[in-house]
């Protein structure tokens, strides 16, 4: 307990030096070669920036997947069963197929069955029907599945498109059930960022119904709005001949022959194949690019596309032609997001954060240090050396982290040197009682750290458990506290339990003094 070795203090005193070094970068703007330049980053509230609230429409993931089972069940019966064409009820997650023979109801729901439990495991729609009629109807279990696939799926792309425009240190995070918070620091305009971000971004390929006519669309046919001429409308196929989940890449560029801007995009192999199957089959007839429910493109196909590669055309600009990038690169959200609440932080107010901060830090750590020297002398400066190391400690690593600190989690810094003390208190009291109770400064200094050592480790386990959960089950700015202070107990005890030991143990040994200064 009172012995270090030459390599033990050598270890403690190069933690020290290293956590010195990595604090470096955030006094710095330029990187420094020979340092691993990682900084602590200002959140929202210390730095300025954008806050949006995201919601999932969750009535557009269930139309969608009972549009698809709609399609399924049409496949499944065709030339066995004839019905009607399928009715989406959204708002019941379910879909009512109106069946041309009673007499062939059990039949079609017998097959139905058999089709919902083809892929093994739960089915994901349960089969009813009554004479005439049959319905699907999705089970809650399959809707809470799709409803947080399609949240986690819609943060990934969130985050994918953020990170495509430049932002530096993006927070993305859920909340509850179908919400997404996005937090830009240092966007004090976040339109842009909206619009990328409330684009769903589904390009389809698909072809052009040539022998619709009148004001009503044919069975299997959408009269979509055209980009270009925003009173046309088109007569759009809905089977989709290539999806745009195909694409691997998408970069803006300029037509060599008319100047115009474009956006040059690739397939994968699949997408490749389907693309030359696709035009070869359809020389001669026109292919539509739809986005969103609209054709920004719809050119003659003249001649067989074979490479994997195409163009889109329309009335871009170098913006305009770079976001679409950015949203194809990016993928197709799988449900429309609504921004539910924005607000700016204006970085005066974030400067005026940090500087009320760094004040109440500042003072904290003075009281704490004037505390310690006063009631507990030349030990209560160990503990204030140590106190110092600590904080270069806490915020090495979470430069090393690359950590976002926000006010709570100047709280939690703050509270940490508080807290930080504690340890260095009780090995005090306990050498005081050993002091008091007759023993000699070097059995005191023993009794006083294997006592004191017990009470230090319980405590700060139990802290830290409770703010690992907090961490786990917090959100937001409850999760930066939660960082700071287990990274605060971390550094803690190292330092109270090594270090300011270390300090103790060579002053006595230098000292060799006849009583304890407590």
């Amino acid at each position: 307990m009172m012995y270090f070795s030459r390599l033990k203090i050598a270890s403690i005193l190069g933690v020290c030096l290293l956590g010195v070094l990595l604090c470096l970068p955030n006094l710095f703007a330029a990187p420094v070669s020979w340092l691993p330049w990682r900084k602590v980053q200002l959140g929202l509230d210390l730095r300025g920036g954008s806050y949006l609230l995201l919601e999932v429409d969750m009535s557009a993931v269930v139309k969608e997947r009972l549009d698809t089972l709609a399609d399924a069940a049409r496949t499944a019966l065709r030339g066995k069963v004839l019905i009607a064409a399928p009715v989406v009820q959204a708002g019941q997650s379910r879909v009512l197929l109106r069946v041309s023979n009673p007499a062939q109801t059990e039949d079609a729901a017998r097959l139905l069955r058999e089709n919902a439990s083809a892929g093994g495991g739960t089915p994901e729609y349960e089969v009813a029907s009554t004479p005439g009629e049959v319905t699907l109807s999705l089970s809650p279990v399959a809707l809470r599945e799709r409803a947080s696939s399609a949240v986690l799926q819609s943060i990934e792309i969130v985050r994918r498109r953020i990170d495509e425009t430049g932002v530096l240190d993006p927070q993305i995070t859920r909340q509850g059930d179908n919400r997404i918070v996005v937090q830009l620091p240092g966007v004090e305009d976040p339109n842009r960022i909206k619009e990328l971000i409330g684009r769903t971004a589904r390009m389809t390929f698909r072809l052009l119904d040539e022998t619709a006519t009148g004001a009503t669309p044919p069975p299997g046919v959408d009269f979509l709005v055209d980009e270009g001429q925003p009173t046309v409308k088109l007569p759009v196929r809905r089977r989709v001949e290539v999806d745009g989940a195909n694409l691997t890449d998408a970069r803006p560029g300029q037509d060599t022959q008319r100047g115009q801007w474009v956006v040059n995009f690739t397939f994968d192999s699949l997408g490749t194949r389907k693309f030359a199957d696709v035009s070869r089959a359809n020389v001669g007839h026109r292919f539509a690019i739809v986005l969103d429910d609209k054709v920004i493109s719809a050119p003659v196909i003249n001649e067989p596309i074979t490479g994997g590669r195409g163009q889109i055309s329309g009335n871009f600009t170098p913006a305009s032609a770079q976001d679409l990038s950015v949203l194809l690169r990016a993928g197709a959200l799988p449900a429309p997001l609504t921004v539910v609440e924005e607000r700016s932080v204006g970085p005066e107010l974030g400067a005026d954060s940090i500087r009320a901060g760094a004040i109440s830090l500042a003072i904290g750590f003075l009281l704490v240090v004037a505390y310690m020297g006063t009631f507990y002398g030349l030990f209560g400066w160990f503990a204030n050396i140590a106190l110092l190391v600590n904080l270069f400690l806490q915020v090495a690593v979470l430069s090393l982290l690359g950590a976002t600190l926000t006010l709570p989690g100047m709280a939690g810094i703050l509270l940490t040197l508080g807290v930080a003390v504690d340890a260095n208190i009780l090995i005090n009291e306990r050498v005081r009682e050993e002091v008091k109770n007759g023993r000699t400064p070097l059995n005191a200094l023993e009794t006083g750290f294997r006592r004191a050592y017990g009470t230090i480790i319980d405590s700060n386990a139990t802290a830290f458990l409770a703010h690992v959960m907090l961490f786990v089950f917090g959100s937001g700015p409850v999760r930066g506290f939660a960082v700071t202070i287990t990274v605060g107990i971390v550094t803690t005890l190292f330092t109270a339990t090594l270090f300011a030991r270390m300090l103790m143990v060579r002053w006595y040994v230098s000292t060799r003094p006849a009583q304890l200064p407590v």
